[in-house]
């Protein structure tokens, strides 16, 4: 297998809403987009992120009403802290303030209109191999 493309389907009750703040706050662009449907990608993401809406009847029936749920859209960013300045200077809501794992990840989350949560990320972990309890 040669994957070529990677894509994360999120489905949403309204799809303009996620897609105009990834484009506003993630400068993220909109690729392709159709009634119910928007491909959003950015040159240095390395995955694009498409959402449908709930209920689209192109979707299999048994994935048409299950909603984006329990899962972090993650980002890793070189300034995790201006990233921070800069969201807040937006106006955006920090619904989880900025957290240091003992594994050395750095993070802070976002919710999207429709509830999707966008964490950016910066790692400083230890060294592989390394027990996270060494002293």
């Amino acid at each position: 297998m040669r994957i070529t493309a990677t894509a994360l389907t999120l489905v949403v009750d309204d799809v303009e809403a996620s897609a105009r703040f990834l484009t506003e706050h993630f400068g993220f662009a909109v690729q392709m987009s159709a009634d119910g449907f928007a491909s959003l990608a950015r040159d240095d993401a390395g995955a694009n992120v498409v959402f449908v809406r709930t209920g689209l009847p192109t979707m299999p029936a048994d994935q048409r009403d299950v909603r984006a749920a329990g899962l972090i859209v993650a980002f890793v960013v070189d300034d995790l802290e201006a990233e921070l300045a800069r969201l807040v200077d937006e106006g955006v809501t920090i619904t989880m303030p900025l957290t240091v794992e003992e594994w050395g990840e750095r993070a802070f989350q976002v919710r999207d209109p429709n509830g999707v949560v966008l964490q950016l990320v910066d790692w400083n972990g230890p060294v592989p191999g390394q027990d996270l309890h060494e002293g």
